[in-house]
């Protein structure tokens, strides 16, 4: 049945693995085969500056449901157990009614590097570490095979998902909404899907979505470097055999986007056909993107643009204009307070982010246009040398390496693959210097005092357990 349009509105947001903005057939890419996200993009809005805040897994997640910066979440690496100490995005949704549920990837429970099958690692115990979500729960904390895998509800039993998992995860999202279709509650369902994360492996996706793509040309990036970014930790670096493999991870790659794109496709048609619609805001997004040999470089967890820039669509039947194309750099932290905001609900007080729903909406806004990002440390290991923070405007990225305070300077706009450094070109001297006073102020609105990785270690967490939140002074 439809609800009556006085009734708060639903809402769905579905959040890929590193997708990246520019392997969507909408965002320009030949090769990709999006035709059902692509159409999405035109039913509301496409924010095209959409930025991941920290691009990894675990730090999206943290700021995805506190509204908060890693620095201020503790999560600087992944495989760290979330404090719950947050007013979260799932505690205002289920304070004002909604039934809150979620399916899929979770990746704030674990606390040992490794053993990711084990369910002292993969199954969330329900209370507080499930942050608000006190609906149905179909999850588990991560893994990245996506044959015949499983999922945790409310014991340590693994729930076997036969076929291919994002199938799977679909079909139990439109059960899911077939079922609280009927109900006088609002709903809000958050869809993780792991795909298209590597492994980039032909049994990691299903034969005909790899059949599109067999005979597809892959080059290499035009950004592609040689050699190892020396600023690349374990995960970005990459061994002779993995550069030559490159393609085929692209291959891999466009099939499982692919793959995603149907299942999206589907669960659209199902809003559609539930006579939810009107009543119900979509978004469909990812965590972060994927470098490809980029800068010499594979993976995410660095400020350039093909692991920070994501798809972030918004549909809302009747109120977000159709085809809206809005630049706003709309970062991580913005996510909640932008939601809440569009839905008529509370922003806590200790919120970071800046709520964009003017954007949204296609009104005109007088908030600062900058998002900034932050690389907290080694991918998943307690390692420093790997820090950095970053502004991105609409046009320019200015960013700042930890190790040697070394800074880069780039125009997306006149050179979007980012190959030409500005720093120390005279006529940008007094861009460089504007970057520098603004990144100081960014930081020191949230206290974050640009701390070595294993800072966090020593001073926020036990045995990879988060203990403490920020306490702003």
């Amino acid at each position: 049945m439809s609800h009556s349009t006085t009734q708060r509105p639903n809402l769905v947001y579905v959040f890929a693995d590193q997708l990246r903005y520019q392997s969507c057939g909408y965002a320009g890419d030949v090769r990709a085969r999006t035709p059902n996200i692509d159409e999405f993009s035109t039913e509301g809005a496409n924010f095209c500056n959409a930025v991941s805040g920290s691009p990894m897994c675990a730090p999206y997640r943290a700021s995805l449901f506190t509204g908060k910066y890693a620095s201020s979440t503790g999560m600087a690496i992944n495989e760290l157990r979330m404090n719950p100490n947050h007013d979260c995005f799932g505690h205002v949704l289920h304070r004002n009614g909604y039934q809150t549920s979620y399916i899929g990837k979770w990746h704030l429970w674990a606390n040992q590097l490794g053993k990711h099958n084990d369910p002292q690692n993969s199954y969330i115990p329900p209370g507080r570490h499930r942050l608000g979500f006190e609906g149905e729960w179909s999850a588990y904390n991560f893994h990245h095979l996506y044959f015949d895998t499983y999922y945790h509800a409310n014991s340590p039993e693994k729930i076997v998902i036969p076929g291919y998992e994002p199938d799977g995860q679909t079909d139990m999202a439109i059960d899911y909404l077939q079922r609280v279709s009927t109900s006088d509650d609002p709903f809000a369902l958050f869809l993780s899907i792991g795909t298209p994360h590597d492994p980039w492996t032909q049994d990691n996706v299903p034969a005909a979505d790899y059949e599109m793509f067999r005979d597809v040309d892959f080059p290499l990036p035009s950004n592609y470097r040689d050699e190892n970014d020396p600023y690349g930790d374990t995960w970005a670096i990459m061994s002779d055999a993995e550069r030559a493999a490159l393609p085929e991870w692209m291959r891999v790659y466009y099939a499982m986007t692919a793959n995603l794109d149907r299942n999206i496709g589907r669960l659209l048609q199902a809003v559609d056909d539930l006579g939810l619609r009107d009543d119900t805001i979509f978004v469909f997004t990812s965590d972060h993107g994927e470098m490809f040999g980029a800068q010499g470089r594979r993976a995410k967890n660095i400020f350039y643009e093909e692991a920070v820039r994501v798809p972030f669509l918004v549909r809302w039947h009747g109120q977000i204009p159709k085809g809206h194309v809005s630049d706003t750099c709309l970062n991580t932290p913005d996510i909640m307070p932008t939601l809440l905001s569009m839905m008529d609900l509370p922003i806590p007080e200790a919120v970071e982010g800046t709520d964009r729903s003017d954007a949204a909406f296609n009104r005109p806004t007088d908030k600062p246009e900058v998002a900034f990002m932050q690389g907290m440390g080694c991918t998943a290991k307690w390692e420093d040398g790997y820090e950095w923070r970053a502004l991105r405007t609409k046009r320019y990225t200015y960013a700042v390496h930890r190790p040697d305070r070394s800074e880069k300077l780039f125009d997306n706009v006149a050179d979007p693959f980012q190959t030409r450094n500005l720093i120390d070109e005279p006529l940008s001297t007094n861009f460089r210097d504007q970057f520098r006073i603004l990144l100081q102020q960014r930081m020191n609105a949230i206290n974050d005092t640009f701390e070595a990785c294993t800072w966090y270690r020593d001073n926020w967490t036990e045995d990879r357990v988060i203990l403490r939140t920020a306490t702003l002074t």
